[in-house]
């Protein structure tokens, strides 16, 4: 039985993305760091996000059977760890405070949560208006 997802889940999964990415980058431009730390962290998390959906989606794809090489499934694993790890390295050498620290690893975490769930409850929904 296939079941539409639930408008609530949804908009939480909105509000996750939202919430995790705009406090992000809020928090960046907030910050006293320079300029070129700022694009990199940015970076990092439009990297992250950009992974996270490649590899919701090559997930999925293989679970309904849907061609996906293995090379492009290892790049989206790939894609998704480097992140996280460019993340830590980032901040595990940065001159901020560990408060700050702790800031930017949750809003990149909720941002990444986030965007999983929309990638999922969009393709849930495509499917179910196909009537499967």
């Amino acid at each position: 039985m296939i079941q539409k997802t639930s408008n609530a889940f949804i908009a939480a999964s909105w509000v996750a993305l939202g919430a995790g990415t705009i406090g992000f980058i809020v928090g960046l431009a907030r910050a006293e760091m320079l300029l070129n730390e700022k694009g990199y962290y940015f970076t990092v998390l439009m990297f992250g996000l950009f992974a996270v959906v490649s590899l919701q989606k090559s997930v999925r794809d293989r679970l309904e059977n849907l061609p996906v090489t293995d090379i492009y499934y290892g790049i989206c694993w790939f894609g998704t760890l480097l992140s996280i790890v460019l993340l830590i390295v980032g901040l595990w050498n940065a001159t901020i405070l560990p408060s700050e620290k702790g800031f930017y690893a949750f809003a990149f975490l909720l941002a990444l949560f986030g965007a999983i769930s929309v990638q999922k409850n969009t393709r849930d929904n495509m499917n179910f208006g196909q009537g499967e």
